[in-house]
């Protein structure tokens, strides 16, 4: 398989070269529920912590490093819950995860604004399609737009205002392509991101798979933003990341959808259960 540029993206980025995703068959649902996005989730986690207020936010409260699988559950359970989940389910994680913002503040980032959260809310969005359109090929302009439309839930489920979604994917494009311009990373956050890339207290059987995920979640950096974050990246990793995006789109769409879902149904399958039992969940 070979590969074609995205000419959308500020850097580059393989798109499978398959005919495009027939029209009307893909929509949000669709693709949050693949597994494969969670290839991409340590790049949507350091693009957000990029951005020097939700960076600083994180490294001052979360217990990611201490608590990284649970970390990892309440993040896909707001993800899958919003996009996947009912009414009622949403509601209740929008309010879970509000009280869980709380406390997160101080006088330079505040969890409840509204700019941060539509910088999250952007990553979640950017690199869904990127992965999606890395394993399955392009989508159609009507299904992109639909997507885009319908992903600006990830920021307007909290706080952010729905005039605040760039109105075209070409106002996107230029919001996204300012930050990443522009963003800079001080050495608070790079000491977190190490530890982070080192796997925490993760249990061994998360440590032995970090050293893929670190490799993915850099290669999948917007070089300026790997720079930034001064991770290694040599050309060798470069041909060792294209290989694997030659071999892995096919393999991968040969899986059965229900098969390649089973972690949405994983984690919408607890979020229900913890909440039919009253356990905590965010």
């Amino acid at each position: 398989m070979v590969t074609r540029i995205d000419a959308r993206a500020p850097h580059t980025v393989p798109i499978a070269e398959r005919a495009p995703v027939p029209e009307g068959s893909v929509d949000l649902a669709d693709f949050v529920g693949e597994a494969m996005l969670l290839l991409g989730a340590g790049s949507t986690v350091l693009l957000q912590l990029a951005l020097p207020g939700v960076g600083h936010g994180v490294a001052d409260h979360s217990t990611t490093l201490q608590r990284p699988l649970d970390r990892l559950r309440t993040t896909m359970t707001y993800v899958y819950a919003v996009t996947l989940g009912t009414s009622a389910e949403r509601k209740e994680i929008v309010r879970l995860v509000n009280k869980a913002h709380v406390p997160v503040r101080a006088e330079t980032y505040n969890a409840f604004d509204p700019e941060l959260q539509l910088w999250v809310a952007a990553t979640l969005y950017r690199n869904g399609v990127t992965m999606y359109e890395r394993i399955f090929g392009a989508l159609s302009d009507t299904d992109a737009e639909r997507i885009y439309r319908r992903s600006a839930v990830y920021g307007t489920a909290l706080q952010v205002k729905e005039d605040m979604w760039p109105r075209s994917r070409a106002e996107f494009d230029a919001y996204w392509d300012d930050i990443i311009a522009t963003v800079e990373v001080d050495e608070k956050v790079r000491a977190f991101t190490r530890n982070l890339l080192s796997g925490g207290d993760s249990p061994l059987p998360v440590r032995l798979m970090m050293p893929l995920q670190r490799f993915m979640t850099i290669g999948l950096l917007p070089p300026r933003i790997r720079e930034e974050f001064a991770l290694p990246w040599s050309p060798r990793d470069q041909r060792r990341f294209d290989l694997f995006w030659r071999i892995f789109p096919p393999v991968y769409r040969k899986i059965p959808r229900g098969v390649r879902q089973l972690s949405a149904t994983f984690y919408l399958r607890d979020m229900r259960r913890r909440m039919a039992s009253r356990r905590r969940i965010i």
